[in-house]
């Protein structure tokens, strides 16, 4: 993965932000329909200095100018709710923050005046996937150890990096469960 789209212009200044676009981007490019990827975030300088076979295959040599380097974990298991799937994670010390990247409908906020009372999840998610104004994101969020947050949102009908969303509190809930995957 690159810090740098095809044009060379660097994506962000702070380095959370480069990471949370870097995986944003590296996601557009698998395609839409994609499982969720967990990463862990570490310190280029130290993954190069004290794993340098694991940087020398990421591709991050004396040159690389990035500050942390998001490191692709193995496949979530199928049929595990995220939520539980957080719950079972620890990190050990060398990692300094993780992401996560997932798929969802969305409603706007309009359409909460309409969703019908009574029904449990599965329906309630069936409900959003026929609903005529919905809309499928990927969400990219993470976390340092510091607290420190950023998310990236690509809406699939704006499958563009210039209309990619930044912010730091843009999921908070999915902010919550990463942070705490560094609880003690």
């Amino acid at each position: 993965m690159s810090n740098l789209p095809v044009d060379g212009t660097p994506l962000a200044a702070d380095p959370l932000t480069r990471a949370v676009l870097e995986i944003d981007e590296y996601s557009a490019g698998l395609g839409w329909d994609q499982p969720a990827r967990l990463f862990a975030l570490v310190d280029t300088a130290k993954l190069r200095d004290q794993e340098p076979s694991l940087a020398a295959q990421l591709g991050i040599d004396d040159s690389t100018t990035a500050s942390l380097t998001p490191v692709e974990q193995d496949e979530i298991p199928a049929g595990t709710p995220l939520d539980e799937f957080l719950g079972t994670i620890a990190w050990p010390d060398a990692v300094s923050g993780c992401a996560l990247t997932v798929e969802r409908l969305m409603l706007p906020p309009s359409a909460e005046e309409s969703v019908p009372e009574g029904m449990n999840e599965a329906q309630l998610a069936k409900w959003v996937a026929a609903h005529p104004d919905r809309q499928e994101v990927r969400m990219t969020v993470a976390v340092l150890r510091d607290g420190s947050r950023e998310s990236a949102l690509r809406l699939r009908e704006k499958d563009s990096t210039a209309e990619v969303l930044t912010g730091s509190s843009l999921v908070p809930g999915l902010a919550d469960a990463l942070a705490a995957t560094f609880e003690d």
